[in-house]
């Protein structure tokens, strides 16, 4: 029986959603996916898309990136059709998360985004996740957008190290 190669890459990023305990980024999942040439950009755009819109993955797009996550129906369809999925595929995919779980859990667990206020200025909200628990969420209110954004932007680079600093000061 043929497949139709849609439906593979389909169950592809729903095996990589269930593979781990965090969202990953539609760029992170459109990394490995090229990178091992199972597909062209436009068809897992396609993918994606589907797989939205039938309630199998969702996706929120925080500042400029878009978070996929596994749905519980999504689950069920993967749990029913992975064996559609050649053993090595699932191999390359396994391997992958182990061998970088840890960098792809530290660019989806620290976010920020800001906003304007009802007031007139702008409040950057700078988040550190493990799992579903935030770890830290702080807003810091500001007088303007470009200050905003450069918080946010440093956030990224310095959490870990304003996390640890706050930790020594309370404890």
């Amino acid at each position: 029986m043929t497949q139709d190669p849609l439906t593979l890459y389909k169950l592809i990023v729903l095996y990589m959603l269930d593979r781990v305990a965090f969202p990953l980024t539609q760029a992170q999942v459109f990394e490995f996916i090229l990178d091992k040439e199972y597909t062209n950009f436009l068809n897992l755009q396609q993918a994606i898309s589907e797989l939205t819109g039938a309630g199998l993955i969702t996706a929120k797009s925080i500042r400029n990136r878009t978070h996929l996550e596994l749905t519980d129906d999504g689950r069920e369809t993967l749990n029913f059709f992975q064996n559609r999925i050649s053993p090595s595929i699932k191999d390359d995919i396994n391997k992958y998360f182990k061998e970088n779980e840890f960098e792809l859990r530290n660019e989806v667990s620290v976010y920020s985004d800001y906003y304007k206020a009802t007031n007139g200025e702008y409040e950057a909200n700078l988040v550190i996740r493990e799992k579903e628990i935030e770890l830290v969420n702080i807003t810091l209110s500001v007088p303007t957008e470009e200050i905003a954004e450069g918080i946010c932007d440093k956030w990224e680079s310095k959490s870990q190290d304003i996390y640890n600093d706050i930790v020594k000061k309370l404890f």
